[in-house]
């Protein structure tokens, strides 16, 4: 365990560097990278959608995997993981839902299309809410954790079949071209690091909000055992 100042010297670093690479990242969007010919100026918007996406999914895959662990040890830790995962996730899986449907207004002509991947996408954010919404409304502590790890545990499933429809179905979305079979990349070369920058940026991003949140469900659950504490200790 890190003590309290090197803790606090490690926030203060993943910051720093967060900050950094994020504004990189603007400035590859905006001011270093070409527009696509095809689609000109709202092709920027891939940047974020992209990386929201990647985001999206490593919050889930957080979630998933801390709510297998949280019903086989029942572990308090592992829930406020999962928990803060989804919190996370429903946010990014807003924004992917909502650059999407910029995107593709003017490429697609719709703002919204029921292509299976984009109906997996919003079922996801779907049962983020209702995530959301029962940790808010069951009061039972070891229930409300329970339910919730199911729920976390299918928003995962969802998101292996979102994957798994835009490589295997016949869809509107585009075919994955950052990396395609054989380890190759259909972007240039100006593109894909401005993506790379941009997924470093978001991947920071996303720890640092992590971090926050458990820590702060962390504290949360140690008060209210102390609060229980001096309870029992009055009553006795």
């Amino acid at each position: 365990m890190l003590s309290r100042s090197a803790f606090t010297l490690w926030r203060m670093i993943h910051a720093v560097a967060m900050y950094v690479v994020v504004g990189l990242a603007l400035w590859m969007i905006f001011v270093y990278v070409p527009s696509e010919k095809g689609q000109g100026l709202v092709q920027r918007i891939f940047y974020f959608h992209v990386s929201s996406t990647f985001t999206m999914s490593l919050a889930g895959l957080v979630a998933f995997v801390a709510s297998i662990i949280y019903l086989w040890k029942k572990a308090p830790r592992w829930d406020n993981i999962a928990m803060s995962a989804v919190e996370i996730g429903t946010l990014f899986c807003a924004l992917v839902l909502i650059t999407g449907s910029i995107w593709a207004r003017p490429i697609w002509g719709v703002w919204w299309t029921w292509d299976p991947p984009l109906t997996l996408t919003l079922v996801l954010w779907l049962i983020y809410v209702a995530y959301l919404m029962l940790r808010a409304n069951v009061q039972d502590d070891t229930k409300r954790a329970r339910f919730a790890a199911v729920l976390a545990i299918v928003g995962g499933v969802d998101i292996f079949l979102i994957y798994l429809s835009i490589r295997m179905w016949r869809t509107l979305h585009p075919k994955p071209i950052v990396i395609q079979e054989g380890g190759t990349t259909g972007l240039p070369p100006s593109m894909f690091w401005t993506l790379m920058v941009c997924f470093v940026a978001f991947l920071l991003l996303f720890f640092y909000l992590l971090r926050e949140r458990v820590f702060l469900a962390q504290s949360r659950h140690d008060l209210e055992i102390i609060r229980q504490e001096i309870d029992d200790t009055l009553k006795g």
